[in-house]
């Protein structure tokens, strides 16, 4: 089992020494692609999985979700969240276990998923449909320090609902001098680096753990594509998600890295429970 860099309490305490230093941008790699955001006491989480609720579900079928990192931390301790996003509907990015805790804990927290998604969301959350708040690709809402907008995804294609919503979104998120782009789960597709490249990304959130029809899950970029993809899209940093967490869907981050290197794209590789700290670039 891969161990985090920081765990529950000392991982707590590390988002509280960050509050020391307002002007840079903090942000925690939680595994998978779940992300902790903190700006000037503000603070974002970004499709957060923090349970073994996979791995419960799948124990006795013939696609197991065999955990390979421990948990960061316990979902009921963030309890000083402004904002949590859903990118879709698998519940690696849409966790009851993990989301109920935190809204329990954060009781006047704001829920941002794709419009699309909506009934289901309230749904599996237990709560009104008319409490999260929707997005759709080019449409944009602001929750205190952060100005969200989404940024349709293919998963491995754009579906879209009967409306035209889409159902899988990435978010650029904006506040002070900075932009992230969390894509959640997506694949190349035509028009995105177009689409992306006016927002002027500072540090690009991507999965590199790719797509192969043997693990029968929906496909991702691979370590070659997101470091490409950052590059094209002029991205200030990128840094790799989604792998390490289940033993039959996972990639190394080696390809990620030789192609970021060779391209002179500038990334991070983070290890669950780690900090990247960054002033304005």
């Amino acid at each position: 089992m891969i161990e985090p860099i920081l765990v529950d309490d000392e991982f707590l305490a590390d988002v509280a020494a960050a509050r020391s230093e307002p002007d840079a941008v903090h942000l925690w790699w939680l595994g998978q692609s779940g992300f902790l955001v903190q700006w000037q006491g503000h603070h974002l989480l970004l499709d957060p999985y923090l349970s073994d609720s996979l791995t419960t579900k799948y124990a006795a079928t013939n696609k197991p979700h065999i955990r390979m990192t421990s948990r960061v931390v316990a979902p009921e301790k963030l309890d000083f969240l402004d904002v949590v996003t859903s990118s879709h509907n698998h519940t690696d990015h849409l966790d009851a276990e993990t989301l109920l805790p935190i809204l329990h804990a954060n009781p006047n927290i704001q829920v941002v998923i794709p419009k699309a998604n909506r009934q289901f969301v309230a749904e599996r959350l237990h709560i009104e449909p008319s409490r999260p708040l929707g997005l759709d690709d080019g449409t944009s809402v602001t929750v205190g320090a952060f100005v969200l907008t989404g940024i349709a995804s293919a998963h491995e294609t754009l579906e879209q609902d009967e409306q035209g919503h889409h159902k899988y979104l990435g978010y650029i998120i904006q506040f002070g001098p900075w932009t992230l782009y969390h894509s959640g789960d997506t694949m190349r597709y035509d028009g995105m680096v177009e689409r992306l490249q006016p927002y002027e990304v500072d540090v690009a959130l991507l999965p590199i753990n790719g797509c192969a029809p043997e693990r029968r899950v929906a496909g991702n970029l691979d370590g070659r594509e997101a470091a490409t993809l950052a590059k094209e899209i002029n991205a200030g940093l990128v840094i790799p998600c989604h792998y390490e967490m289940f033993e039959f869907n996972t990639a190394s981050p080696d390809e990620f890295t030789a192609t970021a290197q060779r391209l002179n794209q500038p990334y991070h590789v983070l290890r669950a429970g780690e900090r990247w700290s960054g002033t304005a670039l």
